[in-house]
């Protein structure tokens, strides 16, 4: 029943971020919800604020989301550190990759120094949810233009009832290499999956966005790990 009172207003903000450009969307509300909820994030609710950002910062935040892949771009854990410093800037060809590690900078800093890093993390998550929905890792052509929304909700009016379809397996992460080489990985198995959908002219299955789904999934459980590993060891001692 607590989730029903979201309903309303998760319905509100798709319409709203339906009508910004398609080159910035990704999975819809209650997808990365249920992403940000099967991995154990407590705040899972905030997962979706992201999306809401673009509605005021617009390219700023919406280049943050995605990155135009071409067919034989292979996506390095060098390809990921080097976007960092391009987190939160115009950069028209995407830089999603970067983004997940700096918005995890931030929130470990904030937390760190004793302020509310929440908001931090929700970024974080949300991009971790669109590393995994293929036509963000792949170029904005026809194609992607085409099918982009329809590939965006089809699974957005289950997935929240259907949490246990989200299968989140185990990732090790204790450096911000082993996140890179982790983002690196499924950027390229959803950039494989996006080229095969434009190959194959279809939409992607059910079946197949519950298993891009659940890498995201995974990812989150293990940044949400992480961060609190290393927020242990350098934890500032109170006065």
């Amino acid at each position: 029943m607590r989730r029903r009172r979201y309903l309303p207003i998760l319905s509100i903000i798709t319409v709203l971020i339906a009508s910004m450009p398609v080159s910035s969307l990704a999975w819809y509300d209650e997808t990365h919800l249920a992403i940000a909820k099967a991995a154990g994030y407590y705040k899972w609710y905030n997962a979706a604020g992201a999306d809401m950002a673009k509605l005021k910062a617009g390219k700023i935040e919406s280049n943050n989301h995605y990155c135009n892949n071409g067919r034989a771009t292979a996506v390095t854990p060098e390809m990921v550190l080097d976007q960092i410093d391009a987190y939160d800037t115009v950069e028209e060809s995407g830089h999603i990759y970067g983004a997940i590690i700096a918005s995890l900078r931030n929130y470990i800093e904030k937390k760190k120094e004793g302020k509310y890093g929440e908001y931090h993390m929700a970024f974080c998550a949300h991009y971790v949810g669109d590393l995994s929905m293929p036509l963000h890792n792949t170029a904005y052509d026809e194609f992607n233009k085409k099918h982009h929304a329809e590939i965006d909700g089809i699974i957005n009016d289950e997935v929240l009832d259907n949490i246990d379809k989200i299968r989140v397996y185990t990732i090790t992460i204790n450096s911000e290499q082993d996140l890179a080489e982790q983002v690196a990985r499924i950027a390229n198995l959803s950039k494989e999956l996006g080229y095969k959908l434009e190959d194959e002219n279809r939409l992607i299955t059910k079946e197949e966005a519950y298993t891009q789904i659940s890498h995201s999934a995974s990812l989150i459980k293990a940044i949400l790990t992480y961060s609190e590993e290393q927020m242990s060891k350098q934890r500032i001692p109170s006065e």
